[in-house]
């Protein structure tokens, strides 16, 4: 079976080059600042794991499909900057340009056979108690095959 971190790492690597914006890994992201690593300001992206699903032959065998399910949040000060995130994040993961994907999701050692938007959180964006950060949930599933 497929595993998962290479997939997360280059999804990751695919969201923070189609948005041009840092994406954290399960936690808020982190870029280089005067004093070291400091948190990234807003808009930014989260990409955390889901639950996954298998398929093909048993676990056992390293022949089965794997599809990773993975939730990308879009953070931001403002429902505008998090909706014009999230369309970069959707164009991004499940653009097409001549019927290709218009980003390749290069992993090592897979082939990448579906990129599915699962959920769209369709222009509700979710606001904090104090107001001050804004965020807009997308849902995506990978789907994966040993090269």
């Amino acid at each position: 079976m497929t595993a998962r971190l290479p997939v997360t790492r280059a999804l990751a690597a695919l969201v923070e080059q189609a948005t041009g914006r840092p994406c954290g890994t399960g936690e808020l992201p982190r870029v280089e600042g005067t004093s070291g690593r400091e948190p990234a300001p807003a808009p930014y992206t989260v990409l955390d794991s889901l639950p996954a699903e298998f398929g093909g032959p048993p676990l056992w065998d390293w022949h089965a499909d794997a599809a990773w399910s993975y939730q990308i949040t879009s953070v931001g000060e403002r429902g505008d900057q998090v909706e014009w995130l999230a369309d970069r994040v959707r164009s991004g993961v499940v653009g097409r340009t001549d019927g290709r994907w218009t980003h390749d999701l290069l992993i090592p050692e897979v082939r990448v056979i579906d990129r599915e938007l699962t959920y769209d959180a369709g222009g509700e964006p979710s606001v904090s108690a104090a107001g001050a950060i804004v965020s807009y949930v997308q849902r995506v599933t990978i789907t994966v095959t040993p090269a």
